[in-house]
């Protein structure tokens, strides 16, 4: 019998078997089902059709419900999404909504999945949002469904699932100075391309992963999701591991991938001479080193949604534009309340990271939501609303992707994205790190 990467065994916890195979379709008990707004009516629909309308959940206690895609707009009927929530909520008595109204708002979810502490290692999280391998970062198998199995799980607390097969990634060296995490993934899109890991696992590993903090670790297993991968997963270490014990009392265990365990492709980077690297025009994965990229002015820059919008990413950027004034319009949207609350509480020789931002000249929205990385209605926050040259820190920048269709949006990580606003053109951060 052959050794089982980390997400098998995971799975085969989960499903109550000592050992799962590759392409085997089994049960699995999940630990949490997140359902956002933009998913909200279709899975009530489907539950109530499979189930009955009087059916109760499987477990109020266990369902995470949070608006955040269409959050703070006056369209009524994107608002309308949120009152079928908020009143499926109240009927099915759901203990973990996060209301807009409320004092319990928190902001994009999968930011807010952390925080609350509802990514254990070992465990099985499932969300109607493709990013929700973002808590692959805690050890967590954490997948993106339809609405289809979501509303199954509400029911059952039950998934089918085709275990997966495993792609490893190895980062190996010294991680430079003007090097980030989202760097990193998107070299690996760059390499796999966006349906190079299809229905896989990616398993992230390395000195570099294991010296990584909490948040930086979250970008890579969130942007597993462009590759097309099932989920993106890392053995959690002690910064990942701290992050959940300061979140939750519930046990847990982490789990490690077997010494001999199968693997259909493994890539391995030695980051020490690697570049900075943006995403061009429309696609992740149209990828360059960042000295490879011509003169291209920009005319906006974007910093948010659960990828760019964490603490890690506005601190970068805070490090690089205090005492500075942007060129180009620059947007900032914080992904969570706690996140603000940090900007304006955290300081940089006696300056709040927010005072430093904001005295920079960035536009910065005090309503934590997904905002203009999902486009929206045309009064988001940020949306492109005409054609443009975007340089964002998002995860993704396909056509129409941030609203207008003849937008252009090039992917890049937060330091790229700071410095590239003191110039106005998109720049390499490596000048600059010598001056903070």
């Amino acid at each position: 019998m052959t050794g089982e990467s980390l997400a098998q065994k995971i799975i085969a916890m989960a499903s109550g078997k000592e050992h799962v195979e590759p392409g085997e379709l089994v049960w699995v008990k999940v630990n949490t089902l997140m359902i956002h707004d933009i998913a909200i009516a279709g899975v009530v629909e489907i539950f109530k059709k499979e189930f009955g309308d009087n059916a109760k959940i499987w477990d109020r206690n266990k369902v995470v419900l949070i608006p955040d895609h269409f959050a703070y707009t006056k369209d009524d009927m994107a608002n309308n999404n949120i009152r079928i929530m908020r009143e499926f909520a109240h009927h099915q008595g759901v203990e973990h909504f996060y209301d807009l109204s409320t004092k319990m708002a928190r902001g994009v979810c999968h930011i807010a999945l952390p925080e609350c502490g509802y990514t254990r290692p070992g465990e099985i999280l499932v969300g109607t949002d493709s990013h929700t391998t973002m808590a692959g970062a805690f050890g967590t198998f954490a997948i993106g469904v339809g609405n289809t199995d979501a509303a199954y799980i509400l029911g059952t607390g039950e998934i089918l699932l085709k275990v997966p097969q495993s792609i490893k990634v190895i980062f190996e060296g010294v991680l430079p100075s003007y090097l980030q995490a989202k760097d990193l993934i998107l070299k690996v899109i760059g390499d796999l391309t966006v349906g190079g890991g299809a229905y896989c696992s990616i398993e992230f590993s390395g000195p570099v992963i294991e010296n990584l903090s909490a948040e930086e670790r979250m970008t890579i297993c969130n942007m597993a999701a462009e590759c097309g991968a099932k989920s993106g997963i890392m053995v959690p270490n002690k910064a990942a591991i701290n992050y959940v014990k300061n979140r939750t009392n519930i046990n847990f265990g982490v789990i490690l991938p077997d010494t001999n365990a199968v693997y259909i492709k493994t890539l391995v980077y030695d980051v020490t001479e690697m570049e900075p690297v943006v995403a061009l025009p429309h696609s992740p994965d149209n990828l360059v080193s960042i000295s490879e990229v011509p003169d291209i002015k920009i005319d906006r820059v974007y910093l948010g949604s659960c990828t760019g919008g964490k603490f890690d990413d506005f601190m970068a950027v805070a490090n690089i534009l205090k005492g500075k004034k942007v060129l180009v319009e620059t947007y900032a949207v914080p992904a969570t309340r706690e996140i603000i609350e940090k900007l304006i509480n955290e300081k940089i020789d006696g300056e709040s990271i927010f005072g430093i931002l904001s005295n920079a000249g960035v536009f910065i929205s005090l309503e934590p939501c997904c905002a203009a990385c999902f486009g929206g209605t045309d009064d988001t926050f940020g949306r492109a609303n005409k054609a443009m040259n975007i340089l964002s820190t998002t995860n993704r920048n396909f056509l129409g992707r941030m609203g207008h269709k003849e937008a252009k949006i090039f992917l890049a990580s937060p330091y790229t994205a700071a410095v590239s606003a003191l110039t106005g053109h998109i720049t390499s951060p490596t000048t600059f790190m010598d001056k903070i």
